[in-house]
């Protein structure tokens, strides 16, 4: 008999950023998956808090990732359902992102949650374009909201 997975709920908001030359923010580390040191690219998203509004959330998760936090919201790119085996855990996510525009290149330094974080690994870099954001991530379901963002865009 299996044992039975913990389920966990939880959601999450980011964006898609964009800057004056439509590159795109995107988010890279090297991470141990399964007893393996797999790369990931993403983009950035986080849990959404108690009395946070996903647009709250959304920004504050994408200044705290990855340093830039001069952004504006252009458009809601709608919510995506995920789930996947974690740690020996089962995960249910609702992932909201939005289409955003960073209105200054000023950088602070990222701010995760803990120096020991998973998202303390990650490096921010920018794809040209939409296109390439799409091929280079890693999941499907952050490559559905670039399509989303490209399909906003009339690209």
């Amino acid at each position: 008999m299996s044992k039975k997975r913990k389920t966990v709920f939880y959601r999450a908001a980011g964006g898609v950023v964009l800057d004056d030359a439509g590159r795109v923010l995107l988010l890279k580390r090297d991470v141990e998956r399964n007893g393996k040191l797999t790369h990931e690219v993403r983009l950035p998203k986080g849990h959404i808090e108690e009395g946070e509004t996903p647009e709250e959330a959304a920004l504050r998760e994408v200044c705290e990732e990855s340093g830039y936090c001069h952004l504006q919201i252009i458009r809601d790119l709608g919510e995506l359902h995920t789930s996947f085996d974690f740690r020996n855990k089962h995960i249910e996510r609702d992932e909201r992102y939005f289409l955003m525009r960073l209105s200054s290149p000023t950088r602070q330094a990222p701010q995760p949650t803990s120096e020991h974080s998973e998202e303390a690994l990650f490096t921010s870099f920018w794809a040209s374009s939409l296109a390439e954001a799409e091929a280079l991530l890693t999941y499907e379901a952050e490559k559905r909201f670039i399509r989303r963002a490209r399909q906003a865009q009339g690209a």
